[in-house]
């Protein structure tokens, strides 16, 4: 064996070691997670963490709640990502409405408004133990003449009731409002209602 080999091989082995080392101290110190806060919409019975950083702007839809990172650009125009009630639960004897009409409806109305929605990406997900459904859409919105990309995640609860949790962002920082948005979607939690002794609901219970 040639002493060039030999002593690109000790390079390598040395580099290896390096790595491996690194790797080992970045165990041994694993990075804390950043801070959160905790919202629970006391009416509808769902919860989320979102980052401590982020402000809450206000209700959505009078069942929901609407939350962001601090931008310094026109509030019209900022990212966000909003979490809501948007189907409640079906009368007695009324037909619950599925995810599948739910999306349709949603593309059709932005149709109508000439948005000319493109999907992007979907698929079917579980959201805390419940059946889901992802769709990722871009279009362009007539009203602020700007294009925008929506990551809209809908949830069927147990009573037949609809949820929803979007991400609004533009195509430029979509990637770094993403990780975020997928942190909500993991915190996310139906309050269901507790059972007395005889297996009878006593009412809902917050999760803190």
């Amino acid at each position: 064996m040639s002493f060039p080999i030999l002593l690109i091989l000790a390079v390598c082995m040395t580099s290896v070691g390096t790595r491996l080392s690194d790797a080992q101290a970045a165990k041994a110190h694993p990075r804390a997670p950043a801070p959160t806060k905790k919202h629970c919409q006391p009416a509808e019975g769902f919860c989320f963490s979102y980052p401590a950083s982020w402000v809450m702007l206000g209700e959505a839809f009078g069942d929901g709640v609407v939350v962001a990172p601090q931008q310094s650009i026109d509030r019209t125009l900022w990212d966000e990502i909003t979490v809501a009630t948007i189907v409640p639960a079906p009368a007695d004897g009324d037909t619950a409405m599925t995810i599948d009409q739910v999306i349709d409806t949603a593309m059709n109305n932005m149709r109508d408004r000439g948005d000319g929605p493109q999907t992007l990406q979907r698929q079917v997900r579980t959201v805390d133990g419940l059946p889901a459904q992802m769709v990722k859409l871009r279009y362009h919105d007539q009203e602020t003449n700007r294009d925008w990309i929506e990551e809209l995640v809908f949830v069927e609860g147990p009573a037949g009731e609809i949820y929803s949790v979007a991400l609004k962002a533009s195509p430029a920082s979509i990637g770094r409002i993403e990780p975020s948005f997928a942190g909500i979607l993991r915190s996310w939690t139906l309050q269901r209602p507790e059972a007395d002794s005889d297996g009878q609901q006593v009412g809902a219970s917050p999760s803190h």
